[in-house]
């Protein structure tokens, strides 16, 4: 199973502009990785850089991963229908706050916001996709591939991660437990499909790099 960016790189660069005139006028929120993101009503964050981890936690207090945003991702409580929804960011972020009235005032920024919104639904689906799989092996697969396609960047290997995930936040993703991950991953660099850098980066190596 492997997983392509369905969002072209223009798109991207298209709503990066947009943001950028967006932000030039007011203050981006700096927040230092592992900093919880309060989530306001009637508010949507977005990601100028950085990466937010999105997650919930169960009412027998297990911690969920919901998703992931990165740069140009809106995230945010009226994106949500989850309850004990929370963000937090998984390394140092910029982050825009704007309110629904800013985006429904400003045509050109709602449908940007669209396309960013249709972006983060298809890595839902996508993730939800993953579940149906029997074999965990192949969810962490799955998984992988999913995040590197849309946040991977290419390297001599392949595609890195930059983002760290512990092995407890993979298997909350996809049903399983920490040690499976663990060992699954372990399966997976012996056999040359994963690997990791000088820095102790994942790095997928047979994708092709975009």
């Amino acid at each position: 199973m492997v997983f392509t960016p369905s969002c072209e790189a223009g798109s991207r660069d298209a709503f990066r502009h947009l943001l950028e005139s967006s932000y030039q006028r007011r203050s981006l929120i700096h927040l230092t990785a592992g900093s919880q993101v309060p989530l306001l009503r009637n508010n949507v964050w977005l990601v100028v850089r950085g990466m937010v981890k999105l997650g919930a936690v169960t009412i027998h207090g297990d911690e969920l991963l919901l998703g992931l945003a990165g740069a140009n991702e809106p995230f945010g409580e009226p994106l949500s229908g989850v309850e004990a929804f929370e963000a937090r960011t998984l390394c140092d972020s910029d982050l825009l706050c704007l309110t629904l009235a800013e985006i429904q005032a400003d045509p050109a920024l709602a449908v940007a916001m669209l396309q960013a919104i249709s972006q983060r639904y298809r890595q839902s689906q996508a993730l939800l996709a993953l579940m149906a799989l029997r074999r965990v092996e192949e969810r962490v697969r799955g998984f992988l591939e999913l995040i590197a396609s849309d946040y991977g960047q290419p390297c001599e290997q392949g595609l890195r991660l930059n983002l760290r995930l512990t092995h407890q936040e993979v298997a909350s993703a996809l049903s399983t437990t920490r040690v499976t991950v663990t060992r699954i991953l372990g399966g997976l660099r012996d056999e040359g499909w994963l690997q990791l850098d000088s820095q102790r980066r994942l790095v997928i190596s047979h994708l092709p790099r975009p």
